[in-house]
């Protein structure tokens, strides 16, 4: 979700003129199909082609082109060619024989170069309707010629057969190992990661406050009696600024004063100096009490700042908590035990605490998940995610400080298969994730609400904001 600068976004289009070779050939079963050809082919002519598969989902495709096609095609372009050029002695639109034409375009490669012409038109006509129609496979990049149109040009003549041979990136066929014991593979995956053990003290004291929410309080009729922990008051409060020599300021707004409060006197519940001004303390009495508010009060004008309140104290009880028993966890709802209420929160607690590791815990499920998928990833798919994060990595050295002119030194194709061979293996991981998700939403027909993905959208816009990054890209989604 970084932003790619501008210097990044140049290193992305610099690497897109590497030429990485990812194909690869091995010994493989070789079929013919045999569906008809459109565009030059009429239905009687046509020959089909033959497809080899190679590794990383890639294909060699050979279209066997039959003579009247080559001819067709290369008429086509001297159709075109005519056009252009100006030959003495014919007029614009008349027929013209094709030697007189390859002699006038003689500047431009003459009768290899209007061939070359001829070869392309038939690889750009024919090869995505072989991939396509009659594969039924989905190229991904640009297929390129085993054999260049150049090089085919020495040899090919109009009106002969001619076999095209090019290489191709296909996406690939996604199966599921078998996972034994299962009739679907990715049901029960498990992954393992290491997280720190139960948080003991947080269920304690999410036991305590549940416990707390059921104190019964009992009258203290003693006039005598020194408030202490674990009693509870009533108070009327009336509070001022702190001056800088600590006497009564200005009053607090009334918001931050009020009648017949109750304030149970424990650690940590209210702004620093209010239980321990209060402690020792009768019914009757009005303590002056010093405190300070949180940091993190919402009212900035009183956040961290000093005060002064006049307590009144006008009540005390002596609080009581519950046991923890069959009948209280009942009465916290009805059904509960005094073992299932302490499960839950013991749940609660650790998925509080889970959170922490969301992201390891995913990193080990979806290394399970690409350990049971069956799939190859096109080289193409690798490389344009390499550079993608190669120009990424620009970007952040550039943020901490690299110049710009140290960061091109870098931009070369040998430091990017470098750098494309070291990220190969969790490129190509990630990429098994992704496509086995997609499956499994596809073979389980799991569709997200929309809902769902603007709030997603939303989330992910909200934590770039909080770390500085742009949204401009999200606003596009």
């Amino acid at each position: 979700m970084a932003r790619i600068s501008q210097l990044a976004l140049a290193a992305c289009l610099a690497l897109s003129a590497l030429n990485a070779d990812a194909f690869t050939a091995v010994p493989s079963k070789t079929y013919v199909s045999t569906r008809n050809q459109p565009l030059f082919l009429s239905s009687t002519e046509a020959k089909g082609s033959s497809l080899k598969r190679l590794p990383e989902s890639a294909v060699e495709l050979t279209i066997h082109v039959p003579a009247s096609a080559t001819k067709a095609a290369y008429d086509k372009v001297l159709a075109e060619v005519s056009k252009k050029v100006s030959i003495p002695g014919f007029r614009k639109g008349a027929k013209i024989p094709p030697q007189v034409i390859e002699n006038a375009w003689s500047k431009n490669g003459g009768k290899k170069g209007l061939r070359t012409m001829a070869i392309n038109e038939l690889a750009g006509e024919l090869i995505e309707n072989a991939l396509k129609e009659e594969h039924e496979l989905e190229p991904i990049g640009q297929p390129s010629l085993v054999t260049s149109a150049e090089q085919l040009a020495e040899s090919f003549t109009p009106g002969e057969d001619l076999d095209l041979t090019v290489k191709c990136d296909v996406w690939p066929e996604i199966k599921f190992k078998q996972v034994e014991g299962q009739d679907k593979p990715y049901s029960g995956l498990k992954g393992s990661y290491k997280r720190k053990p139960f948080n003991q003290q947080r269920f304690d004291a999410a036991l305590r406050d549940l416990l707390e929410r059921y104190a019964k309080l009992e009258p203290i009729d003693d006039a005598s009696h020194a408030l202490t922990t674990g009693d509870a008051c009533k108070v009327n409060m009336v509070g001022y600024m702190a001056t800088a020599d600590g006497e009564k300021g200005e009053p607090l707004p009334n918001a931050a004063s009020g009648d017949d409060v109750e304030v149970i006197l424990g650690e940590g519940r209210y702004m620093d100096g209010l239980v321990e001004g209060l402690e020792g303390g009768k019914v009757g009495e009005t303590k002056t009490v010093k405190v300070r508010f949180p940091d993190a009060l919402k009212n900035k004008d009183l956040a961290g700042k000093d005060a002064i309140f006049d307590v009144e104290i006008l009540s005390a009880s002596r609080r009581s908590l519950p046991e923890l028993t069959d009948e209280f966890a009942n009465q916290v709802r009805e059904g509960l035990t005094a073992e299932s209420l302490k499960e839950e929160l013991r749940k609660a607690v650790d998925s509080q605490d889970a959170q922490e590791y969301m992201g390891a815990r995913n990193q080990a499920l979806g290394k399970a998940l690409s350990d049971i998928i069956d799939v190859d990833v096109p080289d193409t798919l690798v490389t344009n995610q390499a550079r993608e994060k190669y120009a990424l990595m620009m970007t952040d050295m550039r943020d901490n400080g690299m110049a710009d002119e140290e960061i091109k030194k870098l931009i070369n194709p040998e430091n990017f298969i470098k750098y494309k061979d070291i990220q190969k293996d969790d490129i190509v991981r990630d990429f098994k994730i992704s496509m086995a998700v997609d499956e499994i939403a596809r073979l389980e027909n799991i569709q997200v609400p929309a809902y769902q993905v603007e709030e997603q959208i939303q989330s992910l816009k909200d934590q770039a904001a909080k770390e500085g990054q742009s949204t401009d890209g999200l606003d596009d989604e």
